[in-house]
């Protein structure tokens, strides 16, 4: 059975506590003998690879375009799909669970598209979904620790 595939997502331009908690998650993912898939560019993409990639985890980066110049390091691995944002739907349907961290609508798009296909969703420091009447609709499981993410991510049937 291959290891369990989880993606972590969030924005380009991240902040120091969303990169910081994106370095954790991706360090304990792979200490966990999970394979990380991200979107291989800047930001939460960058931590996450480089806290999983310290720890000597597998790590896939799903591109949206073929430009070899705007891999983050830490990568084992590069899919240029040259797929813009529909790499999004890519990297979801590859996951057993998702990480959101922190929000930006690339990442709010990655949560829809993972909702749509019934793949578990973990929320840390990010978007939290209402309804038209501002009813709270459970769209991700909440964490709020990089620990608890990672958990929540890898345990099924929660």
């Amino acid at each position: 059975m291959p290891a369990l595939q989880i993606a972590v997502c969030g924005p380009r331009d991240c902040t120091d506590r969303e990169a910081a908690a994106a370095r954790e998650v991706g360090g304990l993912l792979a200490a966990a003998g999970a394979t990380v898939l991200c979107g291989g560019g800047a930001g939460v993409m960058a931590a996450v690879a480089e806290g999983a990639s310290r720890a000597g985890g597998l790590v896939i980066g799903i591109r949206p375009d073929t430009d070899r110049d705007a891999i983050c390091p830490g990568l084992s691995a590069v899919v240029y799909t040259d797929m813009g944002e529909a790499r999004n739907a890519i990297l979801v349907a590859s996951a057993d669970a998702v990480i959101v961290l922190g929000g930006s609508w690339g990442t709010l798009s990655e949560l829809a598209l993972a909702n749509h296909r019934a793949i578990r969703v973990v929320t840390l420091h990010g978007w939290r979904i209402h309804d038209a009447d501002g009813t709270p609709l459970h769209a991700a499981l909440p964490a709020e620790t990089p620990s608890q993410a990672v958990t929540l991510a890898l345990t099924p049937h929660l």
